[in-house]
């Protein structure tokens, strides 16, 4: 007859959970605040409760967890994180998680389906202050209890907290961590929220969007430039938030928003137009956003007043024109003639495509030697930072060992280990990109050249980012327009594509320089390498 036992490999059901009634165990401890750590229920005493419980029991503690501040509302916890992947990794193992009292390991309506499926694994939560069997049924539904009235004491802890909140709220006081632009202070023992240097910063983004009707591309750059480094999508949240106009929206308002005590960032009406709440201006005409036939807009200035020109079309001609917001300016220029005037600018700094390869040889050898000619005055300055980051690495060293020989405690040494490495991760930064300038020269020089030889095409064809791109890199700063003598000007020109322009000039025989802007042959005689590489003068 043959045995039931050999049938066992088609059962169903794990045993894990009747055959380990181990002693080995783990200790959680936890407090929810900073504060209640300090109290009488600190983490120290909980440690020292949980561990008298497993010595007088008998157990033998794997691993401790917690010893921090964590809130028990969400299982999100970093440290109970860690527990919980401890114990499932270990299941053969751990036969107990020891906490001081039920709330300690968890007081939200997702306790009890945990422990459910942790003693499924063989594990049981043990409360050292509330002894229950939960073994038996009945042990199981007090466990079960105890954890409901946790997550019960949670709901009116919570519903007395919204209840103080939304009071705030009405009184126009902020309740939690101001934006992004502001300080939290306490005055003559109120708090108070006052612009912060960030803040600054952004009342000029609302600025440049509003008067200058920059992308939100274009903002971030420019934030950049200044120091404060925001991604796309935190400009917009930051463009829709009432907050900087004074108001405060918050979901405990329910649908409503109410004045703030807070210092207003910028004023309502800017804040409406840069969200696109006032589109017609006093005049009756519409600004256009993007539009490829106004590409100058915001990058024009006037020359007399110094504000930026913006486009309209006047509807009925179907007739696009750049016009300065300044009363009394009078400045208001067709924009196909202005457009076409730019173009003709573009040109003086392309390459013909049929150009001869001995002239781009030229040019780009004496573009090599312009640039290793700049260079020269930046080794010293290598050499220097290099020197620091000699003396950087010294101090690293012997802050390790003063912290390995115990000469200081671990707040001392993170203290300045973190101010230490901060420094090393900058100058090693800027040594790096010095190093990748060099090595990227030929490669860079190429895609200039490229560039350059359809630089013009590409801006009559391109859409309206693609000019704004290629103006603002050929003209960091803007071109001024003057209606008295219908003429530009410009205090910048990106340096790569001037010198391109000059040493083309050059090889083509051209004397007349950039009448357009003003500029004539003569302004560019100190931009030859001469030291360098002898450039031939080609019949001049």
């Amino acid at each position: 007859m043959v045995e039931n036992s050999i049938f066992n490999t088609f059962a169903k059901g794990s045993r894990l959970a009747q055959a380990k009634k181990g002693t080995n165990c783990v200790i959680y401890t936890r407090v929810s605040t900073k504060e209640q750590a300090d109290k009488n229920l600190s983490l120290d005493t909980q440690r020292k409760a949980c561990t008298i419980y497993t010595e007088r029991h008998g157990y033998t503690v794997l691993a401790n967890f917690g010893g921090t501040f964590e809130s028990a509302q969400t299982d999100e916890r970093r440290e109970f994180a860690s527990m919980l992947a401890f114990v499932k990794k270990s299941k053969a193992r751990v036969s107990y998680i020891i906490v001081y009292s039920l709330e300690r390991f968890s007081r939200n309506d997702n306790s009890i389906w945990l422990s459910g499926q942790l003693r499924k694994l063989g594990i049981e939560i043990v409360s050292v202050t509330q002894p229950i069997d939960t073994s038996s049924s009945s042990g199981q539904m007090q466990q079960k209890m105890l954890f409901l009235f946790g997550e019960f004491d949670n709901q009116l802890r919570k519903e007395k907290c919204m209840a103080g909140i939304k009071e705030m709220l009405l009184r126009g006081d902020w309740p939690t961590s101001p934006p992004l632009g502001y300080d939290s202070v306490n005055m003559n023992g109120k708090r108070k929220l006052v612009i912060n240097q960030k803040g600054k910063l952004l009342r000029q983004a609302f600025t440049w969007k509003a008067e200058e009707l920059l992308n939100n591309e274009a903002i971030r750059q420019r934030l950049a430039e200044k120091g404060l480094k925001l991604n796309h999508q935190r400009i917009s949240e930051l463009f829709r938030n009432p907050f900087y106009c004074g108001l405060m929206a918050h979901n405990m308002l329910e649908g409503r928003v109410v004045e703030g005590n807070h210092e207003k960032l910028v004023s309502k009406d800017i804040f409406l137009q840069v969200n696109g709440l006032l589109d017609q201006n006093a005049h009756g005409y519409k600004l256009v956003e993007e539009n490829p036939a106004i590409p100058l807009k915001c990058f024009i200035r006037c020359e007399q007043c110094g504000k930026l020109l913006r486009g309209y079309i006047v509807k009925k001609k179907d007739i696009h024109y750049y016009k300065c917001s300044t009363v009394g300016c009078c400045v208001n220029k067709n924009a196909i003639a202005l457009n076409q005037r730019f173009y003709g600018i573009l040109e003086y700094f392309g390459l013909p495509e049929d150009a001869p390869k001995e002239s781009t040889d030229l040019i780009r050898a004496q573009m090599t030697a312009k640039f290793n000619e700049m260079n020269d005055s930046h080794q010293d300055d290598l050499g220097v930072l290099e020197s620091q980051l000699f003396d950087l690495n010294k101090k690293i060293e012997r802050l390790e060992e003063r912290y390995v020989e115990e000469e200081m405690n671990a707040d001392l040494y993170n203290k300045y280990a973190a101010k230490y490495y901060a420094e090393k991760r900058e100058i090693e930064a800027v040594l790096l990109q010095s190093a990748g300038r060099v090595s990227n020269l030929s490669q860079a020089i190429s895609i200039a050249l490229g560039l350059v030889s359809k630089m013009a095409f590409k801006w009559r064809n391109g859409n309206y980012y693609t000019k704004q791109r290629i103006q603002f890199l050929l003209f960091p700063s803007g071109i001024s327009y003057c209606k008295k003598t219908d003429g530009c000007r410009t205090s910048r020109i990106n340096f790569l594509f001037l010198y391109l322009a000059y040493l083309q000039q050059i090889i083509s025989n051209k004397k007349s320089g950039i009448p357009e802007l003003n500029l004539d042959f003569a302004a560019f005689a100190g931009l030859v390498a001469g030291s360098r590489i002898e450039l031939p003068t080609l019949g001049l």
